[in-house]
């Protein structure tokens, strides 16, 4: 991450390597924090990060 403290929500999907849908999505299910500022969404530099920590790890495959 950068020394930001916000992201747009253009701005955290790029940072997070998803889509803007996905990001939505995380946010309409509570799973990710966003914030309102006018009408403006941003999440916190924090928020993401907390997110991105809390996934899944990927099982590592049995054919290794």
């Amino acid at each position: 991450m950068d020394n930001k403290l916000a992201y747009s929500e253009p701005v955290a999907a790029k940072m997070a390597d998803i889509g803007r849908t996905k990001l939505r999505e995380e946010i309409k299910s509570g799973r990710l924090t966003a914030r309102k500022v006018g009408k403006r969404v941003i999440i916190t530099a924090t928020d993401l990060k907390s997110w991105l920590d809390r996934l899944p790890p990927v099982a590592p495959s049995a054919a290794a």
